[in-house]
């Protein structure tokens, strides 16, 4: 995360060590969540307006993913919103503090909704990008809440910088996985970079043997169900080195290769050990196909939540919950045990190595962005991940691979499906909707729940 502003208000004629104080404790609670905070307070509405003019001069030298108005007591608007609109260009958070209890009864107050009240609707006559939060008498504070929407305004402003590679174009000549570069670029900021196979193919043979060596090497480490032979492992790290030249040299965050109709086709070798080995030594967010919104997604889980923003692809809906599974890999991050492959071949495709761990279980948010007409929306929900009953698909050698998946079962199934955008959902453990409402809301995008 970047730096966020914290400016903390209370009018001149309120006591200025209880603002002072209620500033504090709220800079305090915010720092503890992790925030960089640069903080001035007490800021009031003297008639000189010194505190202003102070205030920014303290704030404005500094580049900052969002401020914070914390409002400790009534403060008229004007004195805000003269602070307000030099930083306009980033999110901000309309934060209400509140009084407190005596233990004789009595409740104190400086006013706080009062200075809240009358910013609300100024600040969104004003056009500006904001959360109001207001914490109430006698409950916890909102702390949390403000920090979750200031990480949102980090994670919009990577994805405004972020790149995506994509090898390739068009897997397999789906429509889904398209998307169009310049609305993309206008509405969230991600640049989606094309480059051709060409380019791994040509890297791969200037590749030095002692690279080479070295992720052959870290594939030791694997459960191998069945020996694999050394030509699909060479080719695994020598595969793996072209695209993480490419990736450390153009600052790609997410990879997506032309996977069916390019790696395994053309280039004779299913690229699953290869996503494995980008995920374990590279910590790029990897998905197949050229799904390009689907790769936009993983960007946009992995900022909010910390985690690795796993793909998986559905197989069959049921009435209560869907089966969800991956025909190549799933990142070390979501395995339950050691990560365990065997050598597989589906239908006419060469034979690879495919990653078939188990998937840990719990509760998961699911989610994928899509575009209409230019304009973007996120289609997510809840559900509970269980170990699957034992799946197979048709088409692969016998015994067929127990594949990687989950039943994920869902409040509202039908209502999900009904509305499902695309083959490839993005998950992530725990219920982190609200944290992903908070990061639509800030970039204009439309949030689907079902």
């Amino acid at each position: 995360m970047g730096k966020i502003a914290f400016a903390g208000f209370g009018e001149v004629n309120t006591p200025a060590d209880i603002i002072i104080r209620k500033c504090e404790k709220a800079a305090e609670e915010l720092e503890k969540l992790g925030l960089e905070l640069v903080k001035v307070y007490p800021i009031t509405d003297d008639y000189e307006e010194t505190a202003i003019t102070s205030a920014l001069s303290k704030l404005t030298d500094t580049e900052y993913d969002a401020m914070v108005i914390c409002i400790a007591g009534w403060i008229p608007t004007h004195a805000v919103v003269k602070i307000t609109e030099r930083f306009r260009h980033i999110p901000i958070v309309l934060w209400g503090l509140c009084g407190w209890m005596e233990p004789d009864g009595r409740l104190v107050t400086t006013a706080d909704q009062a200075g809240t009240s009358a910013l609300r609707a100024v600040f969104e006559r004003l056009g500006y990008t904001f959360r109001y939060i207001y914490n109430i008498v006698g409950l916890p504070s909102r702390s949390e809440e403000v920090a979750v929407y200031c990480r949102a305004a980090s994670a919009a402003r990577r994805l405004r910088s972020a790149r995506i590679g994509m090898a390739g174009y068009r897997d397999m000549n789906l429509y889904g996985t398209l998307c169009d570069g310049i609305s993309l670029k206008r509405e969230i900021g991600v640049e989606i970079e094309t480059f051709e196979l060409l380019e791994m193919v040509q890297r791969r043979s200037k590749l030095k043997e002692g690279d080479i060596s070295r992720v052959i090497t870290h594939m030791d480490g694997w459960h191998y169900l069945k020996p694999a032979l050394e030509k699909s492992r060479r080719n695994a790290a020598e595969w793996y080195l072209s695209a993480e030249g490419l990736i450390r040299e153009r600052g790609y965050e997410a990879i997506s290769l032309k996977d069916v109709d390019g790696m395994k086709k053309l280039l004779g070798y299913p690229p699953a050990p290869v996503f494995m080995l980008l995920d374990q030594l590279s910590g790029v967010c990897t998905i197949p196909e050229n799904d390009c919104l689907g790769a936009v997604t993983q960007l946009m889980v992995k900022y909010m939540t910390g985690q690795c923003a796993a793909y998986l692809e559905f197989y069959e809906f049921f009435a209560d919950r869907v089966l969800a599974g991956v025909p190549d890999f799933v990142p070390e991050e979501i395995t339950d045990g050691k990560v365990t492959v065997m050598p597989a071949a589906f239908g006419e495709l060469s034979e690879g190595i495919l990653n078939v761990s188990k998937v840990k279980t719990g509760m998961l948010t699911i989610c994928r962005l899509y575009e209409s007409n230019g304009k973007y929306s996120l289609h997510m929900t809840c559900g509970a991940g269980k170990t699957p009953r034992r799946w197979e698909e048709a088409g692969w050698t016998q015994p067929a691979p127990q594949l990687p998946g989950l039943e994920i079962l869902m409040e509202h199934t039908e209502a999900f499906t009904e509305n499902v955008m695309c083959q490839h959902y993005i998950i992530s453990y725990g219920d982190n909707r609200k944290a992903l409402r908070c990061l639509c809301g800030i970039l204009g995008i439309a949030v689907l729940e079902t």
